[in-house]
């Protein structure tokens, strides 16, 4: 019973048929404003963030938008900054958040990302977190792909249907490693007994527990939350984990 309970869960808050072909749409709109506001500098934009990786749910933005900026000698916090303005220069009421520029586009939620791209042939690219007030290196395909072919993408898709349907402040990737941390040498295809260890780990050793980047280990994704907030998650995942049913847990 748990077993299917938990895989119509993931079913009711997956993304309709179209949702693909909207989002290609909207793509294409924002690709044309960004590249003409990026001009000689524009390398190229990628869906990333959840939608790539196949753990998108419709609780939150509809897509990220990985932007590559190229040969430019702004910040990874000018570049942020330039291209909020941009974004609300073309009628969008951009909102800053913590490495994205949130908008929405013909009724599609955008994480816009801004990012400098190192010289070379490498991937690798610098952005800007605004909680700590810095840039960071990172690499956005290796992190797609480590997600996308771990192995756990329903226990994901699952911890982050809890924590949005509880409100919590979980951003998507640290979320995403922290599953990968408490289901490390655990069976798959046992989506009820994974999110329970999941929500065990969560109620645990989160709080203390460091998680890097693996693409970057001086970029330190635990830091995205302060001890307030992880003890906020912590103590929601003792009381999930304490219910007699998944129904007040997850429904």
């Amino acid at each position: 019973m748990s077993h299917a309970y938990m895989k119509a869960i993931i079913a009711k808050y997956q993304h309709g048929a179209d949702h693909t072909q909207n989002v290609n749409l909207v793509k294409a709109k924002l690709d044309n404003i960004i590249c003409n506001w990026a001009g000689p500098c524009f390398n190229t934009t990628m869906i990333s963030g959840s939608m790539a990786k196949g753990t998108s749910i419709n609780l939150g933005s509809d897509f990220d938008l990985f932007v590559s900026i190229i040969k430019t000698a702004d910040t990874p916090k000018e570049l942020y900054n330039k291209l909020c303005d941009c974004l609300q220069n073309s009628g969008f009421a951009a909102k800053k958040q913590n490495v994205s520029v949130g908008i929405t586009c013909d009724g599609l939620k955008v994480d816009v990302i801004p990012a400098k791209k190192h010289s070379g042939h490498t991937i690798d690219h610098s952005i800007y977190v605004s909680k700590l007030g810095t840039g960071t290196i990172t690499n956005i395909q290796t992190q797609i792909n480590l997600i996308k072919n771990s192995g756990r993408l329903d226990e994901i898709i699952l911890t982050k249907i809890w924590s949005k349907l509880h409100n919590l402040d979980f951003p998507s990737f640290y979320l995403e490693l922290s599953v990968l941390k408490a289901l490390y040498g655990k069976p798959k295809n046992q989506p009820d007994k994974n999110f329970m260890y999941v929500l065990r780990y969560l109620s645990t050793s989160f709080t203390n527990t460091k998680i890097e980047d693996p693409t970057n280990t001086n970029n330190v994704i635990s830091d995205a939350l302060n001890k307030t907030e992880k003890t906020l998650i912590a103590t929601k995942a003792k009381e999930a984990s304490d219910a007699p049913t998944w129904t007040g847990v997850i429904w």
